[in-house]
């Protein structure tokens, strides 16, 4: 049974890296490491080293994901059952893990094609990170849309050991959404998937302190003339506050607080939720049709 600390940094790309270090640092309040190079940036929400890597690129949208194992232990572990499952799990190397700050880690392919990485440990930074004017507190999750929702549901259950803790479905009852969380963390999803013509990453949340903060974000980002494109509002799902906004590329981003959190041991069932705006927003307010339109997943 494989056991995870968190998700612990997503890969982007964008079509000008200063141009979104400087939103990310500036508007969402991310803490910039190190400096801004032409082809990438770092950036962390956390002591973490980094949790979101800016990536120079055509095609804004999705590099990859990665995720914090327990242990070196659990690291290698999940490589010998993902060598056995034929995923071909492949070894970073030591000059990548050295410009990531990484010990151990490895990549592999999810049923989509997607690029997920694992890894043991990350270089943690002696100055603590104080986000101002936003308290944004950590990467929170992540959620895709893809073609085989079935399958990749199934891999992420059967072999990641991935939790589900709700699932939204279509009125004739079919299952088109999943809320996962990396066991044993508590948090209701760190990653999400639903059912999409085509694989897009659809957003990037980050969760903040309090509902002071996503007052005072909005108003920020609309004085900035950035898009918010949904919300405030609450999803039934996982209780959380939200607000949806878009990043220079048109990529979407979240900021969420209040989310459910399960125990290890004997959490709730799944519950299985309809389609309905209510469920999507408690609040029943309008989204932009912008939302995770933008979002191209390289492979």
């Amino acid at each position: 049974m494989l056991r995870y600390t968190k998700l612990g940094y997503i890969a982007v790309n964008v079509t000008d890296v200063e141009r979104s270090a400087n939103f990310y640092r500036d508007m969402v309040c991310l803490d910039q490491v190190g400096e801004i190079r032409e082809d990438i940036a770092f950036l962390s929400s956390s002591s973490d080293y980094h949790n979101l890597i800016l990536n120079q690129s055509d095609k804004p949208g999705l590099k990859r994901i990665a995720f914090e194992m327990e242990s070196t232990q659990q690291l290698e572990k999940a490589f010998e059952l993902l060598e056995k499952s034929g995923c071909h799990p492949a070894e970073v190397d030591q000059a990548e893990r050295s410009l990531l700050k990484i010990d151990k880690a490895f990549r592999f392919k999810d049923p989509n094609g997607v690029t997920f990485e694992l890894y043991n440990r990350m270089l943690q930074r002696a100055k603590p990170y104080q986000p101002d004017p936003i308290k944004v507190l950590k990467l929170d999750h992540i959620v895709l849309r893809v073609p085989d929702f079935q399958e990749t549901v199934r891999f992420f259950t059967d072999v990641l050991n991935f939790k589900i803790s709700d699932t939204r479905h279509k009125p004739d009852g079919e299952m088109y959404f999943a809320f996962m969380r990396c066991f044993p963390n508590p948090y209701h999803h760190s990653f999400g998937i639903a059912q999409g013509d085509d694989l897009r990453m659809f957003h990037i949340a980050f969760k903040v302190a309090d509902i002071n903060d996503v007052g005072t974000a909005r108003n920020r980002l609309l004085n900035y003339n950035v898009p918010v494109i949904f919300g405030p509002g609450r999803h039934l799902a996982s209780g959380s506050i939200f607000m949806y906004f878009l990043d220079p590329d048109g990529l979407t981003l979240e900021y969420t607080l209040g989310m459910e959190e399960f125990p290890e041991e004997n959490p709730r069932e799944p519950r299985m939720l309809d389609n309905t705006l209510r469920t999507t927003d408690m609040w029943e307010g309008a989204s932009d049709p912008r939302i995770g339109k933008v979002g191209h997943v390289e492979v």
